[in-house]
């Protein structure tokens, strides 16, 4: 849980069947820049391109395009902004988290960019129908060249209402980060938690027991419990056809 966090409710059929077709149009245009636009290469900067091919500017929020419209067209695009991602509490009723993702939200961040692909299918999208064209030529050009992220270091301990990455910027690429940094620092973050809590009630806190002579040791095996390959997408996707 995070100050960020976002929900959203729908209430009426429309709106269900524009946001089902935004999820799988994005999980369909991330497969096929696998084909189209290799991100399997790094760049000259050596920083590599994520290692999940779902990670573009596309993974995001719907209304985070349409609040980005609203920027835009009120002149508020290229406002300095600062954003701050942290926690209220530690997961599990714990003591501490451990701050994980940041591996991938460099490579995110550095590498992002619409394609033409990209902003053929948001023009389609519904919701941005009644955009300008000017919009979708400001989003092909928008990078971020005048991003700056502060972060903790990766696997550090954290603790709640501090700021684990701090984003600042012109507000539209910030808030464009928003939902996908999120997606990117959650989920490592717990799991890494999860994992640190299970070695201190295997081993002690202090590494000294001993069972048969040996130091307990932790296996990972969660391959077959995960939230389907893709996560988030796959949560998304059933928690529609679900009734949401």
């Amino acid at each position: 849980e995070t100050l960020l966090s976002l929900a959203l409710t729908h209430t009426t059929i429309e709106s269900f069947m524009e946001q089902l077709k935004f999820l799988s149009c994005c999980l369909s245009r991330s497969m096929s820049n696998m084909s189209e636009e290799p991100i399997n290469k790094d760049d000259a900067s050596g920083i590599p391109l994520p290692m999940n091919n779902l990670v573009t500017p596309l993974l995001t929020d719907l209304y985070q395009l349409t609040m980005a419209y609203g920027y835009w067209k009120n002149g508020k695009h290229n406002d300095q902004a600062v954003f701050e991602l942290f926690f209220r509490k530690n997961p599990f009723k714990g003591s501490f988290t451990i701050f994980c993702g940041i591996d991938q939200v460099i490579p995110f961040v550095h590498h992002f960019k619409f394609t033409e692909s990209d902003i053929s299918y948001l023009k389609s999208t519904p919701g941005l129908q009644h955009c300008e064209e000017e919009f979708f030529t400001y989003l092909s050009n928008l990078d971020c060249s005048e991003v700056q992220l502060q972060a903790l270091d990766q696997g550090c301990i954290a603790f709640p209402r501090v700021p684990l990455i701090v984003v600042s910027g012109p507000l539209v690429v910030c808030q464009l980060l928003e939902t996908t940094l999120l997606n990117l620092v959650n989920f490592p973050s717990l799991l890494a938690t999860n994992a640190a809590r299970m070695v201190v009630a295997a081993r002690g806190q202090h590494s000294t027991i001993k069972i048969h002579n040996r130091v307990p040791a932790c296996v990972e095996f969660g391959l077959r419990r995960a939230q389907g390959p893709d996560g988030g997408f796959s949560a998304s996707k059933y928690c529609l056809v679900g009734g949401f």
